[in-house]
């Protein structure tokens, strides 16, 4: 199986679509995963899992779906040098623009955010929170914080165990001074 990787820079541009499949390439062997990149690979989409699986119940218990919350976080923690349209949200939701448009319609009526037209270009529809809905993201935000504090170092730690590389190790102390050589006799 053949699955095109999507860099970063293509997937922010548009150009970058869902990866696709195609006939399966000749792997050498050293390409073969072993039973340890399986279980590293099967851990860390665990804890993925685990996290979002949390997000989830947190939306509903604060009265809302999970991709309502989603479209409230995107609004809120879009990079500076992005507007707030339907068209970015969707690309930051990975969905469809007609999906944005029914989520704004779903928490719009609920009055946890608004359309305003851009200042300038009167044509473009931006989207803002409403207080209420801000509130409801904060208290969201703050709950997902504290849960990756806790699972984070797992998560990360399944995350290094496929790339390869070691957890770096959080310390306050400064590393042990050199030791000297005993003096030859």
């Amino acid at each position: 199986m053949r699955i095109a990787f999507i860099t970063d820079d293509e997937w922010g541009s548009g150009r970058g679509k869902m990866p696709t499949m195609s006939s399966p390439a000749p792997h050498p062997a050293s390409d073969e995963p072993s039973l340890t990149d399986y279980r590293a690979l099967a851990q860390f989409r665990y804890q993925i899992r685990r996290f979002l699986s949390f997000s989830e119940q947190a939306a509903r218990a604060a009265g809302m779906e999970p991709q309502q919350h989603q479209l409230l976080l995107a609004i809120k923690g879009l990079p500076p040098d992005r507007r707030p349209t339907i068209k970015a949200l969707a690309e930051r939701l990975c969905v469809q623009h007609h999906t944005v448009v029914a989520l704004v319609d779903q928490v719009e009526a609920r009055k946890l955010v608004r359309r305003k037209r851009h200042a300038k270009d009167r044509r473009e529809i931006l989207l803002v929170l409403t207080a209420q809905g801000d509130r409801i993201l904060r208290g969201l935000s703050v709950l997902h914080r504290d849960q990756l504090r806790v699972v984070g170092p797992t998560l990360v730690e399944a995350l290094a165990s496929i790339v390869g590389q070691q957890r770096p190790q959080q310390s306050t102390r400064s590393p042990p001074a050199p030791e000297t050589a005993p003096a030859a006799s």
